[in-house]
């Protein structure tokens, strides 16, 4: 398909995630010949959730027995790894090892086992000596060991897709944003506009939008009853010396605490060798705000005039301050790393801090969506929010986004997971 004036698209996906970009790579998978083309709004495709997540490949040992999340998790756990295999792209199977440093948490393990054995997760439950065995360097009385657990990077995943798409005849538009939607009999309109400034109008059957921190917006402007908002929360995390790259062999993972939004402070390994300590989790003052300090008005008027917002932060205010502690003190940082891996020390922190965005879906009534929320109309379906970890659960994910559009399921919310 050549990229010489767009016209009678069958389908225009918008947004160059993992999730969108699976999403287009199924749909010609599915319809050899159609006439498709995915816009992303940045240079480069994964700029913004994708290409600034952990890099982990999740075996799902944390989901309810049964959902669909668990199912969707452990279906793309196999997608990746087969991908990567079949496009030579690196990724490495080297565990999950979650840490209980008190009695709490070990009960707490107890409870996880189950899930695992429940979700046919292969694990190994480990004592204390056997936790200093499999890693000297961390701190706990017991240990879970998930096998299956992995790393990789996202952006070569993402790369190798939209590679495929090309080849199947779609076309990738990167630097490319959306500024009108409208519907129309037999087709939906759309307003795009380039990095330049000139506007273009293309028409396609069906649109098919995975905007992640822009989701509601992209909604909205397509005329679509949208009662949620999108809070963005920033991930921070640091990376340690190079010295210390051999520090642990596998993911190092609390406990969770259920009476928390988010799982908290760990170690991961990189696929490129290195190792991150994070993330923690703080309000984001820009959906898009990578760096410290980053302050977006437009962004926090929608929060302040958002009465979702108020309610969550009612609930989470005590979890909030002791993140924002953390943000602003690598001391307190310090402290939460060190409950695992006491060995590391305030210079190991030295680097710059990174962070990456979580778009949290968020209703009216201050609940945090933990699960898929769909809206849509007869020619448009837009994924408002993709739970983690969509990341390696895209391709399935993918896969029961076009069923969705396909069986005209377009509006409300997936099973509950």
């Amino acid at each position: 398909m050549s990229d010489a004036g767009v016209s009678g698209l069958t389908y225009l996906v918008v947004g160059g995630g993992i999730v969108g970009v699976a999403t287009a790579l199924e749909l010609l998978r599915r319809e050899p010949g159609a006439r498709l083309l995915l816009v992303e709004k940045e240079a480069e495709l994964a700029a913004h959730q994708t290409g600034h997540n952990s890099g982990v490949i999740h075996a799902g040992v944390y989901y309810t027995p049964g959902s669909l999340k668990a199912r969707l998790c452990r279906e793309g756990a196999e997608d990746t790894i087969r991908f990567c295999r079949d496009h030579d792209i690196a990724y490495e199977q080297c565990g999950k090892l979650i840490v209980a440093t008190n009695a709490v948490e070990r009960d707490r393990m107890g409870a996880l086992a189950e899930r695992a054995r429940a979700n046919s997760i292969a694990f190994e439950e480990l004592d204390a000596a056997g936790l200093a065995r499999a890693e000297p360097a961390v701190a706990g009385i017991a240990g879970l060991r998930v096998p299956a657990s992995g790393i990789v990077d996202y952006t070569r995943v993402v790369a190798a897709m939209a590679a495929e798409i090309v080849e199947r005849g779609g076309i990738v538009r990167c630097g490319t944003a959306v500024e009108a939607i409208a519907e129309e009999d037999g087709h939906v309109e759309v307003v795009l506009r380039n990095v330049l400034g000139a506007r273009e109008k293309v028409r396609a059957e069906r649109l098919i939008a995975c905007a992640g921190l822009q989701s509601d917006r992209l909604a909205r402007l397509a005329g679509l009853p949208v009662e949620h908002r999108i809070v963005p929360f920033r991930g921070e995390y640091y990376v340690l010396p190079d010295a210390l790259s051999g520090l642990v062999r596998h993911l190092i993972y609390p406990v969770p605490d259920p009476a928390l939004p988010f799982l908290g402070i760990h170690l991961t390994r990189t696929i490129h060798g290195g190792i991150t300590v994070g993330p923690n989790a703080v309000l984001g003052f820009a959906r898009e705000g990578y760096t410290d300090r980053r302050f977006d008005r437009r962004d926090v008027a929608d929060l302040a005039d958002f009465g979702g917002f108020w309610r969550l932060m009612a609930r989470n205010w005590r979890h909030g301050l002791g993140e924002f502690a953390n943000s602003l003190s690598r001391r307190a940082y310090l402290a939460a790393c060190r409950k695992y891996c006491p060995s590391l020390t305030l210079a190991d922190l030295g680097g710059a801090k990174q962070a990456g965005i979580r778009a949290q879906a968020v209703m009216p009534d201050g609940r945090a969506v933990d699960d898929f929320l769909f809206l849509g109309s007869e020619r448009m379906l837009h994924v408002c929010n993709a739970p983690s970890p969509a990341a390696t659960s895209a391709m399935p994910i993918a896969r029961m986004i076009v069923e969705r559009l396909h069986a005209g399921a377009v509006q409300g919310r997936s099973p509950a997971s």
